[in-house]
């Protein structure tokens, strides 16, 4: 698949994410790049402010995890096959106040491939993928922090 095949299929993809998923509407979240190993989403500070004016910590964890859920359905789809994503679990940690419009950029976890995925899923009908998703902050050290673990079930 292409650079701009994926990149057509991962904006088509978040188009869904707005549309199904009344919060991510309301975040304004947009595709803001993908390539073979990650994904980003952006989101502007007004419709994500707490109420000392900057970022609200739900917003963060919400954007993390949707850019962590759209890396591994994307992967999916490039794939051609048909599986419902859930996070299974994650942690989440708070280093610094974000002041601004942010993005989130989601990556495979150092110990985990696509390989060893799809191969589990292949034979299992299900699998699990460890995702590192951080929100950079000033001077591009993360503001925030999500670990988390996906999980994909093939679908009857």
């Amino acid at each position: 698949m292409s650079k701009t095949e994926a990149t057509l299929l991962a904006r088509q993809l978040i188009q869904f994410v707005r549309d199904e998923i009344p919060l991510a509407h309301a975040m304004d979240l947009e595709l803001a790049d993908c390539d073979e190993h990650s994904l980003t989403l952006r989101a502007p500070l007004a419709p994500n402010v707490n109420d000392k004016g900057c970022a609200f910590g739900g917003s963060l964890v919400s954007v993390m995890t949707l850019s962590g859920w759209a890396l591994v359905e994307l992967a999916l789809r490039k794939r051609g096959t048909d599986c419902d994503v859930f996070v299974a679990e994650s942690s989440v940690r708070y280093l610094a106040p974000l002041w601004d419009d942010f993005h989130s950029q989601a990556r495979l976890a150092e110990d985990a491939d696509w390989a060893t995925f799809f191969s589990t899923l292949d034979n299992r009908g299900r699998a699990r993928i460890a995702v590192d998703c951080v929100v950079p902050g000033e001077n591009g050290e993360p503001a925030c922090a999500l670990n988390a673990r996906f999980v994909a079930k093939r679908r009857a």
